[in-house]
């Protein structure tokens, strides 16, 4: 829940636009939800709070004992953008564990290229001084998320090489989403893990190699300063300083997860951090 208000926090005091906030929660979290914005600085945002109905995922996903977390309904919830009310055509998703530097509407003013429901930061814009390269670089591919011994990967057409992206962050059309029947599609590929198609431990569950296949050679590239991520892959791999204030958007993905402890950058999460009024989320240091 802190998590989600620190990136909203990021959001509406880097910018002069009017946004408006639809925050997915399950409902045991909605009152809790609007209380925290409610007796906070956060209060004057425009929000709606939209419940999710986990129940759209049974029997479409299998228990992961090596990383649950990544098998949390919410992180579901981009799959299915057209059954939440949301009444835009144009919306950004943004994952809870990232803040914003820039001016979201400079995101948000990014053009998709015809017949794209979506725009993503792909993997392999990471600056070459990163420490982190070397340890993900089967991760910056499609090598890293899908099982090429598999016939049924071998049959898509999509080669080991290509560079893959990150859904933790995109902007998506909800028109061309609907007319493509994009959540069908993502629903097949996320019901294949009967398959073992992905490597979960790779793949981070089967999150992310479902949005890799629908939307492979098929979306809008965001410039990568608006998608800096893996910072929440190791306790001490860093990004040059430099580099991170030049970033327009920062993502902890990865176990590493900045209200936690250890984690790197913490000083650039915690000052967008607001302090749970009701103290049930508290954040974790030594």
């Amino acid at each position: 829940m802190g998590a989600t208000m620190a990136t909203i926090n990021s959001i509406h005091s880097n910018t002069d636009a009017s946004v408006f906030f639809y925050i997915v929660t399950l409902r045991d979290a909605i009152k809790q939800t609007r209380q925290y914005i409610e007796k906070t600085k956060l209060k004057g945002i425009k929000y709606k709070i939209l419940e999710f109905n986990p129940m759209v995922l049974r029997g479409k996903v299998k228990p992961d004992s090596s990383r649950p977390d990544l098998l949390h309904p919410l992180n579901f919830a981009r799959f299915y953008l057209p059954l939440l009310d949301i009444n835009h055509k144009k919306v950004i998703y943004l994952d809870d564990d990232v803040i914003v530097q820039g001016d979201i509407k400079d995101l948000f003013s990014v053009k998709l290229k015809s017949g794209h429901a979506a725009a993503f930061a792909t993997d392999c814009d990471l600056p070459p001084t990163h420490d982190m390269v070397r340890t993900i670089s089967m991760q910056t591919t499609y090598m890293g998320f899908l099982d090429y011994r598999k016939q049924e990967v071998v049959d898509l057409g999509i080669h080991p090489k290509d560079c893959s992206f990150n859904p933790g962050v995109f902007v998506a059309d909800i028109g061309e989403w609907k007319k493509q029947k994009i959540t069908k599609q993502l629903e097949k590929w996320m019901e294949n893990f009967r398959l073992n198609l992905y490597s979960s431990a790779m793949a981070g569950g089967v999150a992310t190699p479902p949005m890799l296949i629908v939307f492979h050679d098929k979306f809008t590239t965001l410039d990568p300063l608006w998608h800096v991520r893996h910072l929440g892959w190791g306790p001490d791999a860093r990004y040059p300083e430099n580099f991170i204030q030049d970033a327009q958007l920062l993502h902890w993905n990865g176990p590493f997860k900045p209200w936690n402890y250890p984690a790197v950058h913490l000083d650039l999460w915690e000052k967008w951090f607001i302090p749970d009024p009701s103290k049930k989320f508290s954040l974790v240091r030594p």
